[in-house]
């Protein structure tokens, strides 16, 4: 199972993220995808939900401290998010909380059109 970690600049559209998520999901081998995981901080963006919609995708919010618990484990650092959010990246903190425990990055953080995205694999079935 996959989880694709999404973050974004306040008023990013839809296009800008289907487009960013299209481009990472054609980067790596397809699973199942559990949906599209974000940071609690992000639930007014209205991109955000139009994206997950036209994607058919579930919108999950994360809260602050299932992110930070996998913070660790995130391959890149963006001084400014770790100001702003407490995490070294939204993307691959949220794709990692989102697939769960024993989840590994299998694309590192991309980004582009004010969008960032990342996608883990699960680490198996939850103990």
């Amino acid at each position: 199972m996959m989880a694709i970690g999404i973050g974004c600049k306040s008023g990013t559209k839809a296009d800008a993220i289907i487009a960013l998520v299209e481009t990472a999901l054609a980067r790596v081998e397809r699973d199942t995808i559990a949906g599209l995981f974000t940071i609690a901080e992000k639930t007014h963006e209205a991109g955000l939900h139009e994206a997950a919609a036209r994607l058919s995708l579930p919108l999950m919010f994360l809260p602050e401290t299932a992110v930070k618990r996998v913070a660790c484990k995130a391959e890149t650092r963006s001084e400014r998010v770790v100001q702003l959010f407490g995490v070294p990246s939204v993307a691959e903190t949220a794709a990692l909380a989102g697939a769960g425990d024993g989840a590994t990055l299998i694309l590192s953080r991309i980004s582009e059109g004010g969008v960032t995205c990342a996608i883990a694999q699960s680490g198996g079935p939850s103990s």
